[in-house]
């Protein structure tokens, strides 16, 4: 039977043409899907959806087309609707994941800022000396012998100096704000 006629006999409601034309047709279109979605489960389900349009819409079909080029014609602008509909989804969870993480960036900057401060309000009631020997160590990167001659006294008071700091640190900062703190020492000014 030709195309033509198992067209007019769907289009009449027989459902052993529309049968017939499917198993001539589905193999094909598989295929021919395929080479869109690059995906085998996708072109299934693309294709059952094109052959039900065509028995839903059955009625209205215009027999004076090609059979086979209508449901090639259905199928492929079920792919593109696919097609564009994934591409909004993906453009959508995109927009989310960079407000997400615009939202976390400003939430981090405002916590590293708080952080900064309490670490300078800290360092600025540490002693005189103490203070003076955690920015010549921390922020100018001397040594302790270094230090030691800067300030003319000895390495010992400047190590006995920076544990006295470094206690008074811990006493008031939690470990992840000591992390913190010995991550970033460089980019905190006291001043």
């Amino acid at each position: 039977m030709t195309d033509a006629k198992l067209f007019l006999k769907i289009k009449d409601n027989n459902p052993l043409a529309f049968q017939q034309f499917y198993n001539k047709y589905y193999q094909r279109l598989l295929s021919y899907i395929i080479t869109f979605t690059k995906d085998r489960d996708q072109a299934k389900d693309i294709v059952q959806e094109a052959f039900v349009i065509l028995w839903t819409n059955r009625e209205s079909i215009d027999t004076s087309k090609s059979p086979k080029s209508y449901i090639f014609f259905v199928a492929r602008n079920i792919f593109i609707d696919h097609y564009r509909k994934e591409k909004r989804d993906l453009q959508f969870l995109i927009e989310l994941k960079e407000t997400a993480l615009s939202e976390q960036i400003e939430n981090d900057s405002e916590e590293i800022k708080q952080r900064i401060e309490k670490m300078k309000r800290m360092i600025e009631n540490l002693p005189e000396k103490c203070k003076i020997i955690l920015k010549l160590s921390k922020i100018e990167g001397l040594n302790y012998q270094e230090i030691a001659n800067h300030l003319n006294i000895s390495p010992k008071t400047v190590e006995s100096q920076m544990r006295i700091a470094f206690n008074k640190i811990r006493e008031q900062f939690s470990e992840e704000d000591l992390i913190f703190f010995f991550s970033f020492y460089k980019s905190v000014h006291f001043n």
